[in-house]
């Protein structure tokens, strides 16, 4: 394990300005000095104000001795660098980091006991008659085992929050790619993993796609909605939001977090079934991309389910098309939009001709002649109602299709 070394504070003497024979005299009131101090830091800091007994008082008890004894063996060593109580204190930092305690907390206890332990070593070397020199140079080691340890115990601190930030956010990615993943997904497995992730299980989940970006710019990245397990590796990439349906979930704040980039939200579902969400958002924007869906924005899978159904299996609507649409085959182009057109608005409005004239903008006359055409290709197919629900779905996929191009 590497410490770092400590720096910002004034270098170490050649010389000695402190009689070492001060050390053994200091090394002798030790545990008499740390009962001290560590009652005042208990009294001082509240996050420390708690029994003494256990792993706890133990820990406390032990780097109050660590930091006495590295100021004793700076008087009768100069030159040691206290590098094995500087890995204790570097591991004191991990231990609070990992206890979710604020490192301010342990800074202000290294603070109050430096500062009282000095005090009561000073008053030793007073009492000793030691000149001012001496008690300088006391004050200054004092001031050096204080930063070191403090140093130390920052760096350990810093390395295991940046550990367990990383290791949570493996831990969600896991979670995230055991949400989506096909099969079932069983609720016991979700709630285990999202415990280690600290995510608390929802009960109803959407999943978002994203359009890939070309470049991976930071400032061009989304920012996840609260709560959201995100995945911006994947292809689309992905943001599973919890609680879809609450307020303002998918408002102006979630267009603007997404910086401009196209997205699809999936429907709500149960947080096991989230794959289903992530298949049809997936879906809606890949449909998006070929202009079927609306190219920019962003696109809620719940208000065109009756496209996303069908596009769910494109070679059997095709061959669908192919088959209900043929008699159009035999018109030119033009006309074949123009028959089209008036045909499907004929039957979604309930072959009313003043309802098909307003929706196309044309005169009632016009809509008459175009139906006596049709009713020469089409025959009585018109009139039978399952060929009706084939012809809507062939020319909603027709005019689909038209926009697309």
């Amino acid at each position: 394990m590497a410490v770092p070394t400590p720096h910002g504070v004034p270098n170490r003497p050649e010389t000695p300005l402190v009689p070492p024979d001060l050390a053994e005299l200091l090394r002798a009131q030790l545990a008499a000095v740390a009962d001290q101090v560590e009652e005042e830091v208990r009294r001082e800091v509240p996050e420390y104000a708690r029994p003494a007994d256990g792993a706890y008082g133990r820990n406390l008890r032990a780097g109050v001795v660590q930091a006495l004894t590295l100021f004793v063996d700076h008087i009768a060593d100069p030159r040691d660098d206290g590098g094995a109580i500087a890995a204790t204190y570097y591991e004191l930092g991990r231990g609070e980091a990992l206890e979710g305690r604020s490192l301010d907390a342990l800074q202000s206890a290294l603070r109050v006991g430096g500062l009282h332990a000095w005090r009561l070593m000073g008053r030793t070397a007073e009492e000793l008659g030691l000149d001012s020199t001496v008690v300088a140079a006391l004050g200054e080691l004092a001031f050096r085992t204080v930063h070191e340890v403090a140093q130390a115990a920052a760096a350990g601190y810093a390395e295991a929050q940046l550990r367990s930030s990383d290791e949570l956010e493996r831990r969600r990615r896991r979670l995230l790619d055991l949400l989506l993943e096909d099969g079932p997904v069983a609720l016991e497995a979700v709630q285990d993993l999202a415990h280690s992730a600290r995510w608390p299980v929802p009960r109803t989940v959407a999943v978002v796609a994203l359009a890939a970006a070309p470049d991976q710019r930071e400032e061009d990245r989304p920012l996840a909605a609260a709560g959201a397990l995100v995945d911006m590796e994947s292809r689309p990439p992905r943001m599973l939001v919890p609680d879809p349906d609450g307020s303002g979930r998918f408002g102006r704040a979630f267009t603007l977090a997404l910086r401009g980039r196209p997205a699809a939200i999936g429907p709500t579902v149960a947080v096991t079934d989230a794959a289903q969400s992530l298949r049809l958002a997936t879906r809606a924007l890949g449909l998006m991309g070929r202009g079927i869906l609306p190219r920019q924005g962003v696109v809620r899978c719940a208000d065109h389910l009756s496209t996303l159904l069908l596009y769910g299996d494109e070679p059997l609507l095709e061959r669908l098309r192919e088959r209900v649409l043929a008699p159009l085959d035999t018109v030119s182009a033009g006309q074949r939009d123009r028959l089209g057109e008036t045909l499907l608005a004929w039957l979604i409005s309930g072959s009313n001709v003043p309802d098909v004239a307003v929706r196309l903008h044309i005169h009632p006359q016009t809509v008459r002649y175009r139906l006596r055409q049709l009713e020469k290709l089409f025959g009585d197919a018109l009139h039978d109602p399952e060929t009706r629900l084939d012809l809507i779905l062939a020319l909603r996929a027709e005019s689909l299709r038209t926009r697309q191009n």
